[in-house]
């Protein structure tokens, strides 16, 4: 399965962007993660749908990161995805 999510509230300036692709990797997802221009953090993440929720729970919990709000979409996985990274804009 491979989701789309935006986040909202205090997750830029917080290490989200470290913390997620820590927690992707040690999980064994892809994907990639990225701050936006209008303060949100995007991220897509592949993997078996138990652990993308445990990735998500595990951000929820971060020590500086507080999550206000959070979008959340199926979309088509790819298949030829090696690795979680962080983009740039």
């Amino acid at each position: 399965m491979r989701r789309h999510y935006r986040f909202y509230g205090q997750v830029q300036g917080v290490g989200f962007r470290y913390h997620a692709s820590m927690t992707a990797r040690g999980l064994g997802l892809t994907g990639w993660v990225r701050n936006d221009y209008d303060g949100t953090v995007e991220m897509e993440a592949q993997g078996p749908e138990e652990l993308l929720t445990q990735m998500i729970h595990t951000l929820q919990g971060g020590r500086y990161i507080d999550i206000d709000g959070l979008e959340s979409e199926e979309i088509p996985e790819k298949d030829d995805e090696k690795g979680f990274r962080v983009k740039m804009l």
